[in-house]
């Protein structure tokens, strides 16, 4: 039997992180978008070893712009959601924190971490998955996949996925007996699993 493979992504993370990795000031606002099953699918092609994968299920995780604060930004969301949602992503969002001086200052993401890191491990407890790949390079998450990694030997595993480039090459560093493998992507990967899809106009089509 193929290993189940189950991957998590911090949506913003990513994409912020092939922006910086890829892209330079005048980058395209769609630049840094990915299709969320292509990255899967590429990411279980690259099975270390010899191994027998199977890609389960793509996860996003990621924040909703307010409808009344961010009209703009909300329908694009939800109009990119859509169109995860009906190619069989699976989406898991909470609301943006806007500050008291917005649009002066820009609306945080908050609690998107937790929930990959609670999802992974329960996930992990729950034998949902035989190989869990999270891709970010949010130190939040290390305690999560310590955990994973240490914990339920022999059983579901983890490993990492990043962007890498001449200027780019963070990853997050697991304390773990056995060095966690890292799916490292770089230019050529991007444009594999690029969308270069405006949403601002999809949503009007």
């Amino acid at each position: 039997m193929p290993d189940r493979v189950v991957v998590y992504v911090d949506a913003e993370n990513t994409r912020m992180g092939a922006r910086n990795a890829f892209f330079y000031r005048e980058a395209h606002f769609t630049d840094g978008q990915f299709d969320p099953l292509a990255i899967g699918d590429l990411l279980v092609q690259r099975a270390p070893g010899d191994f027998d994968r199977e890609l389960m299920q793509v996860r996003m995780y990621l924040g909703r712009p307010d409808a009344r604060k961010h009209p703009k930004n909300y329908r694009a969301h939800m109009s990119q959601c859509a169109a995860w949602e009906s190619a069989g992503v699976h989406v898991a969002w909470r609301p943006l924190r806007y500050p008291p001086d917005f649009p002066a200052s820009k609306p945080q993401e908050k609690g998107i971490d937790v929930q990959l890191a609670v999802d992974l491990v329960t996930h992990a407890v729950s034998r949902y998955f035989d190989v869990a790949i999270v891709v970010s390079t949010d130190t939040d998450l290390r305690p999560a996949l310590e955990w994973v990694a240490l914990r339920t030997s022999p059983g579901p595993r983890v490993e990492l996925a990043a962007w890498k480039s001449p200027t780019s090459n963070r990853r997050i560093h697991v304390e773990a007996p056995r060095r966690i493998w890292c799916h490292w992507l770089d230019l050529d990967d991007y444009k594999a699993v690029r969308d270069p899809t405006d949403y601002t106009r999809a949503q009007r089509s």
